[in-house]
């Protein structure tokens, strides 16, 4: 199952898309695909309507596809979650996550514009799988306890800039919180359609390969970092938690490539669906 949110930013309308991508309308379940629908059990209601065929399909469905949560309450990053990307990066192997935040107003539309910040020289893509909380996690005893928490999984770019974040008084979040730096979409699927270990996150810049490995290959899998992040914090339903990036990031490869203006960055995950952003 896959739910979205079409229409222009801030009018979005929330769907379910069939198998053949037709999209049904959920407005009479619910005004939006955010915290509270998530938490009121808002995806098994969809379930329910969308197996007894009684969604009405989305007549005239908008081109614009919006971010699959709106509105969540904060964005959580983990860093240098892959051995090679940690090795790219010039780190060791973290002993625990690395935590930062992310502004939650940086969060668009999977083929929004991205823009670049002014005075930036070193903006940089990270296709990341996005973990999207249902229900609220609050000092959980177990990782094994996080599934409860987990609505379900999205693609996240993770943009950075990593003057910002690195060269400039040491602060990430500077780095990561510039204006529609956090890409999400297209979809929102439920964690019990999502076997994690085995997805494949990919990136390209320009139809140039960058990035290719599977999320089994994180140092901290997912119902790690949701536990670990519970003992420092009260997760909500509706956050997002960005899980970190493969290798291949533009701050890692041979002569750096940060992106400028007119470059075309594409990121996909398997089963999660495709991104494709114009930076501006």
């Amino acid at each position: 199952m896959k739910l979205a949110r079409l229409g222009p930013f801030g009018a979005e309308r929330p769907v379910v898309l069939d198998a053949d991508g037709v999209a049904r309308d959920l407005s009479a379940l619910t005004a939006d695909i955010d915290g509270v629908f998530l938490a009121g059990g808002g995806i098994r209601r969809v379930r329910e309507a969308h197996e007894a065929g009684t969604l009405p399909v989305l007549a005239d469905p908008p081109a614009r596809v919006g971010a699959p949560v709106a509105r969540p309450g904060k964005v959580v990053c983990i860093g240098l979650n892959y051995r090679a990307h940690a090795a790219e990066s010039g780190a060791e192997p973290p002993a625990e996550p690395v935590v930062f935040m992310k502004a939650s107003d940086t969060v668009v539309g999977p083929d929004d514009d991205v823009r670049i910040p002014r005075n930036s020289v070193k903006t940089d893509y990270e296709v990341e799988l996005a973990v999207v909380i249902g229900r609220q996690a609050r000092y959980l005893d177990r990782p094994e306890d996080a599934a409860a928490c987990i609505a379900g999984y999205a693609i996240s770019n993770d943009v950075s800039e990593r003057e910002f974040q690195l060269e400039r008084g040491g602060q990430w979040d500077k780095g990561k919180s510039c204006e529609t730096f956090n890409p999400l979409g297209p979809w929102l699927v439920p964690a019990s359609d999502v076997a994690v270990p085995a997805l494949r996150l990919r990136s390209w810049v320009n139809g140039e390969a960058r990035q290719d490995e599977v999320a089994g290959d994180m140092i901290f899998d997912v119902p790690h970092l949701i536990w670990y992040l519970s003992q420092f914090m009260v997760l909500h339903p509706g956050d997002v938690v960005n899980t970190g990036t493969p290798a291949g990031v533009a701050m890692g490869l041979p002569g750096q490539p940060y992106l400028r203006a007119g470059d075309v960055v594409e990121l996909s995950i398997d089963g999660l669906g495709r991104q494709r952003q114009r930076f501006v």
